[in-house]
């Protein structure tokens, strides 16, 4: 089958296109699921969740090797066609193995930032663009001056985050904002 990736900066797309392209291959009687990190209950437990509120139910499972081992054995356990992945740069890289394994028989669709908030890779989401069958790159638009944004930028009291704080701080409009590259401070 395939392995499709979903990349981009926050508030780009990438959990609606996600739930988008399951959707249609639910439509097409396909069975289909999608899977989220379980630290990640901005807006549901249970459920991926757009920042603009669309909603789609969702296996949760941990950041961790046996979570990634889990999503193998639901995929095939439950006999899924298709299998989502949200927020894959949250999991660890063992991921990468697992969905491009997974992809030699079924539909693949995952979604992941492109770049931290320093404006590095994220490991698991590269090394799945290198495996992919197709790679489809969102943009969002910058809140500074309104031109296409490729990058996240974590602001602390109003501020770009300081290049020591941790890389994985989950949160929404409160704490992130899409930057084009002129416009995004790099951390110091």
């Amino acid at each position: 089958m395939t392995l499709e990736l979903i990349i981009g900066p926050m508030f780009s797309g990438k959990t609606s296109e996600l739930i988008r392209l399951v959707e249609r291959e639910v439509y097409a009687k396909k069975k289909g699921a999608i899977f989220k990190i379980a630290f990640d209950k901005r807006y549901s437990a249970k459920q991926v969740v757009t920042h603009n509120g669309l909603r789609y139910d969702a296996y949760t499972v941990a950041s961790s090797d046996e979570g990634v081992e889990k999503i193998r054995d639901l995929a095939n356990t439950n006999g899924l066609d298709a299998i989502g992945v949200d927020e894959v740069n949250f999991f660890p890289e063992p991921v990468v193995k697992v969905l491009d394994s997974l992809a030699a028989r079924k539909k693949v669709i995952a979604c992941g930032l492109n770049l931290n908030f320093k404006a590095e890779p994220f490991q698991t989401t590269m090394e799945l663009a290198a495996r992919a069958d197709r790679v489809r790159y969102l943009s969002a638009v910058c809140v500074v001056c309104g031109q296409e944004a490729t990058r996240t930028q974590r602001l602390i009291g109003g501020k770009p985050a300081p290049k020591e704080s941790p890389v994985i701080v989950v949160g929404g409009k409160e704490m992130y904002e899409p930057r084009c590259r002129s416009c995004y401070v790099l951390p110091r």
